[in-house]
């Protein structure tokens, strides 16, 4: 007895005979009027990422004019895509998108408040150096009393993303001798990074007493710098609306869907999700929907924080990317985009080897308008998906009438009430060519209301996406096609804006 996929193929060919476009319908495994550019989904741009790490200087302490306890800036980024800046993240994302989310400074990891001495100071009496080091937090002053090492790390507890602290005397400066109300000059400096003594390479030298006539000023030095850092870390809290997909490990991604990279002052993975969510669309991937973040030491010197984005999802499998000269990549995690939309590619479907369609399936559910006949469908059929061999079609299959199909997941998303989610699809109508495909229109309905759509002629997957606030129990659906201006429908997500 021939299967149900086999009989609605047969059924398709017999309604197809009322067909008046004269075009052969998808249900007989018509071909594209022009077929979508196959585009190969590139990969990172490794030498460039080591370039660019060659120039930037995030190196940094506290001046001798700093405020002590100031407050953490919050996370910039020092380069993207290859070129130095020094900017927020909101205005690293405001070119390509309108969504913002407020940053916190990054952290290296949770902290367990038990420290160790990574470097001891030079003897008392001996002029000694800071370390002048990347992710750089703020810096307080301690009772200068006795050499404070618990006060300094018991600070250091207060402070989101501090890691580590360089204990140091400053002698010459006159705001620590007689402005700053704690009147002390050892300084208590917080670092988000751990560390070591070749990084000591600020020895004062500056004026900061005014000249008094011809009397010589004397110049600020620094003695008996220490280092303590954290025994150990654990892995930072995940972004909201991601999960942890693979990390820490000693390879960054090398991964097809590259979008591109940031440096980041400070290991801060909520940073690198808003450069990724605020990233903007590759027209043929869409939107980020994964990142990769991890620490570059430069001839063993931790110097910068890469933060990697993609379109498509990666994994540890293709983190072997560990460096190139005398870069060397450490501390790799990789993060994917949560979706709310269960199997938005249609992948799900495989009712054969090569070609078949079928009306539900057991993720996604096509209905046809009263009188209508397989008027919403998916296929198993490579060549008609943006990607792999699932996609949706909206519009008569057969080409027997033209009338709008819906198709719609067949449970509600479960999503966060009251959160903000961003819909984003490719759709695809050009199977019948420009003339028949002028009047091609879909609508993205969300809870029964309109948020967003496409309309015409597209002789290529065309990137759409919407706008639209969590309930909690979501209803999506999307609603178009007459053939012959058929609309294909692939790669959906629901992510968390």
């Amino acid at each position: 007895m021939p299967s149900a996929t086999r009989l609605l193929a047969l059924a398709a060919l017999l309604v197809s005979a009322s067909a008046t476009s004269g075009v052969t319908p998808p249900s007989q495994q018509g071909s594209f009027n022009q077929t979508p550019q196959d585009v190969t989904p590139p990969t990172p741009d490794n030498d460039l990422i080591a370039q660019t790490a060659g120039q930037v200087d995030q190196k940094s302490g506290p001046s001798i004019d700093a405020q002590p306890n100031a407050p953490v800036a919050a996370t910039t980024v020092t380069a993207l895509d290859g070129t130095l800046t020094n900017t927020t993240i909101a205005d690293a994302t405001a070119a390509n998108s309108t969504r913002r989310r407020d940053i916190n400074i990054g952290r290296f990891g949770k902290r367990q408040s038990k420290y160790e001495q990574v470097f001891a100071g030079l003897p008392a009496g001996q002029h000694d150096a800071s370390l002048q080091s990347s992710a750089y937090l703020t810096y307080t002053v301690v009772n200068n009393a006795t050499y404070n090492v618990d006060a300094c790390t018991a600070w250091c507890d207060t402070i989101e993303g501090c890691v580590m602290v360089n204990l140091y005397y400053e002698f010459n400066n006159e705001l620590l001798d007689f402005v700053f109300s704690e009147k002390s000059n050892l300084k208590c400096a917080a670092y988000g990074d751990i560390h070591s003594a070749a990084e000591k390479t600020n020895f004062g030298g500056q004026a900061s007493y005014p000249q008094v006539g011809n009397e010589t000023v004397p110049l600020t030095y620094i003695t008996q710098s220490s280092g303590w850092a954290l025994k150990a870390l654990e892995d930072p809290d995940t972004p909201d609306g991601y999960e942890l997909v693979f990390g820490p490990t000693g390879g960054a991604n090398n991964a097809p869907g590259y979008m591109g990279f940031a440096f980041l002052d400070k290991y801060d993975v909520d940073a690198c999700a808003a450069l990724c969510n605020g990233r903007g669309v590759d027209p043929n991937g869409g939107g980020c929907a994964y990142f990769n973040i991890w620490r570059a030491l430069v001839d063993g010197i931790p110097t910068t924080y890469t933060c990697s984005m993609y379109f498509l999802v990666a994994d540890v499998s293709t983190a072997v990317n560990y460096g190139q000269g005398n870069l060397v990549v450490t501390l790799s995690r990789g993060y994917a985009r949560k979706d709310a939309l269960i199997d938005g590619g249609f992948e799900g479907y495989a009712g054969c080897d090569d070609f078949c369609f079928t009306t539900s399936y057991s993720n996604w559910i096509g209905t046809s308008s009263a009188g209508g006949n397989l008027d919403a469908t998916f296929f198993f059929y490579q060549p008609y998906a943006h990607n792999g061999h699932g996609s949706a079609l909206l519009g008569a299959a057969a080409d027997a009438d033209a009338l709008a199909g819906t198709i719609a997941p067949a449970a509600p998303l479960v999503t966060e009430s009251g959160a903000a989610y961003v819909v984003q699809c490719f759709t695809y109508s050009g199977f019948s060519g420009a003339q028949f495909e002028a009047p091609a229109k879909v609508d993205i309905l969300w809870n029964g209301q309109r948020v967003g759509g496409v309309s015409g002629a597209n002789t290529k997957y065309t990137f759409v996406e919407a706008a639209v606030t969590g309930t909690g129990s979501d209803h999506l659906s999307f609603v178009g096609g007459a053939a012959p201006a058929w609309i294909f429908i692939d790669d959906c997500h629901v992510y968390k804006a």
